[in-house]
């Protein structure tokens, strides 16, 4: 029992950490895109992360078939479209808000799982993404009432990251995590690889301070943070690990305010909130408070 304690407190640890890597990411990410192309970012790290992982676990390899590879493949595709929308979006609008943004994908999820495979979304889903919707306006809206082009492209993001998950979910229950992460790793790579040959121009010659970034997200925002989920997911439980993810983009919009000097507004600050609080209701459906409850009654017994 205690040794299930330390996994699980190790495990939640881990998932923190992955959550402030991805968090700082954003801020070095918008960094880099002032000199390196999108697609070839995002090519480098998957390809990079692709190699080291097929290194470090080389012998998982000769499991490969047909289901994994098809299966891989199509999240795969969804990770890349994700990545792609979510960096172009990032050009084109704050870090702060490409990240509260990004994280409307745990709203959407239930939504997707009713599209695809018929299963209906509960009232706390309902009652989320109706939250989501007005920390999305509150965040995106001008004084015009549209919304900004980059904060548009950024909630794209957010269907395909939704769509990644719900055939995780879907595929990867007798498969094996790493191999399955693998390839979408070279899938993602292969595709943002050609779209970087086909139409981005390599500048003749990137500074060292964007190698630094590129290889920082390659390494920890990539390989390291994308482990360290794999692993912990393992030793926890889904509610857990949901509300420790839900911080990510208030680590994004954190690191945006001390290291990319945003200014947040009132409103704008108002929709962080009210986005966070929708995903944290949609994540874990309030299911602390009835813990308390049941605790309560016990303890009135």
């Amino acid at each position: 029992m205690e040794k299930e304690k330390k996994y699980s407190l190790l495990a939640k640890i881990g998932l923190l950490c992955a959550t402030i890597i991805w968090g700082s990411t954003f801020v070095i990410l918008k960094n880099a895109l002032d000199s390196v192309p999108t697609y070839f970012i995002l090519s480098f790290r998957f390809l990079t992360a692709t190699l080291l992982l097929s290194l470090i676990f080389f012998k998982k390899l000769k499991l490969i078939n047909k289901s994994y590879l098809w299966q891989g493949g199509l999240i795969g595709v969804c990770l890349a479209l994700a990545y792609i929308f979510q960096t172009v979006g990032l050009i084109h609008t704050t870090p702060g808000k490409n990240a509260f943004l990004t994280a409307t994908y745990c709203v959407l999820v239930p939504f997707l799982m009713w599209i695809i495979y018929g299963k209906k979304p509960d009232k706390f889903n309902v009652i989320a993404a109706f939250t989501c919707i007005v920390g999305i306006g509150l965040v995106s809206l001008d004084g015009n009432f549209v919304i900004q082009y980059g904060d548009y492209i950024t909630l794209v993001c957010g269907l395909f990251f939704g769509l990644q998950i719900v055939f995780i979910a879907t595929f990867n229950k007798n498969k094996d995590a790493i191999l399955m992460t693998i390839i979408q790793f070279f899938v993602a790579g292969v595709i943002t690889g050609i779209l970087s040959l086909c139409f981005e121009t390599m500048p003749s010659s990137i500074p060292a301070s964007a190698w630094t970034e590129i290889i920082y997200l390659t390494l920890f925002g990539t390989l390291t943070a994308f482990l360290l989920q794999n692993v912990s997911q393992k030793h926890m439980s889904s509610s857990s690990a949901s509300i420790i993810l839900t911080l990510e983009a208030v680590v994004g919009a954190l690191f945006s305010v001390v290291f990319y000097h945003e200014v947040l507004t009132l409103q704008v600050l108002i929709g962080f909130v009210v986005i966070f609080v929708a995903v944290f209701v949609s994540e874990t459906k309030l299911s602390f408070l009835k813990k308390d409850k049941s605790l309560s009654d016990k303890e009135k017994q």
